[in-house]
């Protein structure tokens, strides 16, 4: 197996972008997030076993224009006035380090920061929690959940990535976007 294709940090960002075009908004969000000069290639849900998690100021130092950059990605979009959209990355970190953890992509609308937050969070938790066979009841709440996590000792951390927005009054596009960006160096 290559390890130089394993991801050893990732980072968090969130932006949004208005704009009387879908995909400038969309631009406009990524340059908000920091991550507009480089190529994403969308991955799946992953968190590498030994990966690092580490703040935004310090994971855009490793990214060169230009550069093919893998990302979890969440974007959503709307151009109707006042309605409200949500994009989120949520994370399970598992204790065992040796051991790989997940993200989660979420995008919705009507629902505030925080609730798609949770619900993203929630769904990276549930996923590592299953193939580390932490016995839970899905119809429980997240905070019960999260408590049994916590107790199992195998669930070290979850944490997630959101941004909100209301869609411009005037009917431009308004796009948000969360993201978990890899970085092999």
């Amino acid at each position: 197996m290559s390890r130089d294709m394993v991801p050893k940090r990732i980072f968090f960002t969130k932006g949004v972008g208005k704009h009387r075009e879908r995909l400038t908004s969309f631009e406009l969000a990524l340059r908000d997030a920091g991550i507009a000069a480089q190529n994403l290639v969308r991955v799946s849900s992953i968190f590498p076993p030994q990966c690092k998690l580490i703040a935004r100021s310090q994971g855009l130092k490793y990214m060169d224009p230009g550069e093919v950059v893998f990302a979890v990605v969440a974007e959503n979009s709307t151009h109707e006035p006042h309605r409200l959209l949500a994009a989120s990355i949520g994370v399970a970190i598992p204790a065992d380090r040796n051991t790989y953890g997940y993200l989660s992509e979420h995008h919705s609308f009507g629902e505030t920061e925080d609730a798609a937050g949770d619900y993203a969070e929630e769904l990276a938790a549930e996923m590592l929690a299953t193939t580390l066979n932490v016995e839970f009841d899905p119809d429980r709440s997240w905070d019960e959940k999260k408590e049994i996590y916590r107790i199992s000792n195998k669930i070290v951390r979850t944490a997630n990535v959101t941004q909100s927005a209301v869609g411009d009054k005037r009917g431009l596009w308004t796009t948000v976007i969360a993201s978990a960006i890899f970085i092999f160096d």
